[in-house]
């Protein structure tokens, strides 16, 4: 059964199939939160804020709506809210660096683990709204034309979003290999 029909289901009473939406869709929005927020608890919270907020506002949904898109504005409006209540910056922590152990290739493995801390550090010093781009685009792989909707912009605003981003990220990321470079010396 499709999710639009699922949710069909979900807006006519039969709330029990939201079980089934979840199932489908939770790790999805959990990770979209964590490279957002950066923080695994509040991503978690996030992703039952976004089902709360389903079953809440069921009977908005409109059949001619997609269920993904519908529920990306959803989680879009969490976490304008959860930014909202919480104004201080939120820290990337290690949860994106596996832990090294002594198995062959160690050296190269290390060096993985130092260049996804180091984007992960870079994402999070974009701007909230590119950085919401890049995971919907990239990491999502929604397409530009899903995004504009989600956002209620246009497909080349997304698209010209997502190109600075991608070069804003660089940088940043370059800057800080500079900085840890610097350090090892």
């Amino acid at each position: 059964m499709t999710d639009d029909a699922l949710m069909a289901e979900v807006k006519n009473g039969r709330v029990e199939r939201l079980a089934v939406l979840f199932e489908r869709h939770n790790i999805m929005l959990f990770n979209f939160f964590l490279r957002l927020t950066g923080n695994r608890s509040t991503s978690e919270d996030l992703v039952q804020e976004v089902f709360i907020r389903i079953l809440k506002y069921r009977a908005t949904y409109r059949g001619e709506d997609k269920f993904l898109g519908w529920m990306y504005r959803i989680a879009h409006n969490a976490h304008i809210d959860h930014l909202r209540r919480h104004k201080e910056t939120v820290a990337l922590d290690d949860q994106f660096v596996e832990s090294a152990s002594p198995e062959p290739g160690l050296e190269d493995r290390v060096v993985r683990d130092q260049d996804a801390a180091l984007m992960s550090k870079a994402l999070a010093r974009l701007p909230q709204e590119k950085q919401k781009v890049l995971v919907l685009s990239r990491f999502q792989n929604m397409k530009y034309r899903e995004i504009a909707e989600l956002l209620g912009c246009p497909v080349g605003t997304v698209k010209a979003t997502v190109h600075r981003a991608l070069k804003e990220l660089g940088d940043i990321y370059f800057e800080l290999a500079k900085e840890a470079c610097r350090h090892e010396m």
